[in-house]
């Protein structure tokens, strides 16, 4: 018998748990991820929406395979990001694309805590200039700087997702901040002169 409370009243866990029961529950599931993975998909691979969606589509389906071996001590918003993770890596590497992120306006006013990016956002020049600034960052750094402040990952949920230690992950994210800081400023100081 399905249980027919409506689904933002169960915890993952507990929708996990309904799931392996009846395979009608991982809907739930999918309603709640898809639109936070599909972003950072997006964000990670540069890829297009449709492509995206594919991979997303790969996503729940590794998931659900998958839902028995479910550690219910984790969380399950970090087991599932960590195999979108794997899944976008995986595309990205056989496109043989370099990674770059996608952003939406209204997220990169949370970007960042010291350098305050909303006086930078005038207009779609700010914007183009934000997200080439980004695309030179080294994967690793633009991966933690998602999923920090835009995706608003925890450290603990960040090194869980990258299979990182959380000392490693705050190095990363310090750093990224500043690099991003410096190619931004460069961009700056290169469009005054034109």
């Amino acid at each position: 018998m399905i249980d027919h409370s409506p689904c933002n009243e169960k915890t993952d866990v507990e929708l996990v748990g309904m799931s392996l029961i009846d395979s009608m529950h991982f809907l739930c599931l999918t309603k709640r991820y898809e639109d936070k993975l599909l972003r950072y998909i997006i964000r990670i691979s540069k890829f297009s929406r449709e492509d995206a969606e594919d991979v997303l589509q790969d996503v729940f389906i590794k998931t659900y395979f998958n839902l028995n071996g479910f550690d219910k001590d984790l969380k399950f918003s970090s087991w599932i990001y960590r195999i979108a993770h794997n899944e976008a890596v995986s595309a990205i590497r056989k496109k043989v694309v370099r990674p770059s992120i996608a952003l939406e306006v209204e997220d990169l006013v949370k970007f960042g805590d010291s350098f305050d990016m909303t006086k930078e956002m005038d207009n779609a020049l700010d914007r183009k200039m934000i997200d080439e600034a980004l695309s030179k960052l080294d994967e690793k750094y633009r991966e933690v700087l998602v999923l920090r402040f835009l995706d608003e990952k925890d450290y603990v949920e960040i090194a869980d997702i990258l299979k990182k230690p959380i000392s490693t992950v705050g190095n990363l994210i310090l750093r990224g901040k500043k690099l991003f800081k410096e190619e931004y400023e460069k961009l700056v100081v290169d469009k005054g002169r034109n």
